[in-house]
């Protein structure tokens, strides 16, 4: 049981991962065009928190799949999936209909969803609490920045 909620887990991470990629495109003319807000991270930035924040996720995943009680983990991996499916929405809405006010909006969902994640984390490793506090501290920042592209355009 334990084995199928980690690997549970690390798919969620591959559904984020491919779902993002299919989406997210900050390559193009309407993106580029978009008015920015002023505290706009620098792209490399970018480069360096997303890899970072897909393997923590996966890592989390196996730790409290192994870990924590089954229960724990179930609950865990239902906020996950929460998270991945308004993250993609966000993907989704703010690159493709170009909808930035429905795409603000999934995004501040994941960063509420993610919160007991981390709870979920700390309650089972202390260290991995920690590791996944960036990937909450981002997210919660990208759901500012989304919501600040919907007020700026």
């Amino acid at each position: 049981m334990k084995s199928l909620m980690a690997a549970s887990g690390i798919a969620l991470v591959f559904v984020y991962v491919i779902g993002s990629g299919l989406w997210v495109n900050t390559g193009d003319n309407w993106y580029r065009n978009l008015n920015q807000p002023p505290w706009q991270p620098p792209d490399f930035i970018f480069g360096i928190i997303w890899p970072y924040n897909f393997i923590i996720l996966g890592v989390a995943a196996v730790t409290i799949a192994q870990r924590a009680s089954t229960t724990a983990t179930l609950i865990y991996l239902g906020f996950f999936a929460l998270s991945v499916i308004c993250a993609l929405t966000w993907a989704f809405q703010f690159y493709r209909p170009h909808n930035l006010q429905a795409a603000s909006i999934a995004l501040a969902l994941t960063a509420i969803l993610t919160l007991p994640m981390v709870v979920i984390a700390f309650r089972t490793s202390i260290p991995m609490g920690f590791a996944l506090l960036p990937y909450q501290a981002w997210v919660a920042i990208a759901a500012n920045l989304s919501y600040t592209y919907s007020k700026l355009n």
